[in-house]
């Protein structure tokens, strides 16, 4: 399921549609803020509209809340998964269910799910994010020998 359970957009964190995808119950209603065209520099603006349509339909405050949010990300990392066990047909069951085009969906939506539980965390998520990919950059350039993140 995507962050808001509805049918794919353009720049609404979405599951693609796919035959072992069954269609999602409507939701309330959708940020308004994204555009259709979501660019590199709609997308701080995009996660934080997403960040308050989300506070603003949440159905628990508080912790329990958080945590909610936070456990998203791995409800949205097992769509992934399912969506390359689909696109290699490794159930035999399901034989090839989704495509590589419903795995790079399921990984954009692991993307905004995780951007938009940073924005739940700090009001700052794009500086937070610009010095942490500062320092997983320098250390996976091999200044400390370590290797990627």
């Amino acid at each position: 399921m995507s962050i808001e359970n509805q049918q794919p957009t353009s720049t609404a964190p979405t599951s693609p549609t796919s035959p072992a995808s069954p269609t999602s119950p409507a939701s309330p209603a959708s940020p308004t803020s994204p555009t259709s065209s979501a660019t590199p520099a709609d997308l701080w603006p995009t996660v934080d509209a997403l960040w308050t349509w989300l506070e603003a339909n949440r159905a628990h405050d508080g912790r329990e809340g958080l945590l909610l949010r936070m456990l998203k990300l791995s409800e949205e990392v097992g769509e992934v998964a399912q969506a390359v066990i689909g696109a290699t047909g490794q159930n035999p069951r399901k034989g090839v269910s989704h495509t590589w085009e419903d795995v790079q969906g399921e990984l954009c939506d692991v993307v905004i799910t995780a951007l938009v539980a940073l924005r739940t965390l700090t009001p700052e998520p794009e500086a937070v994010f610009a010095r942490h990919l500062g320092r997983v950059a320098e250390r996976s350039s091999g200044s400390t020998g370590e290797g990627p993140a």
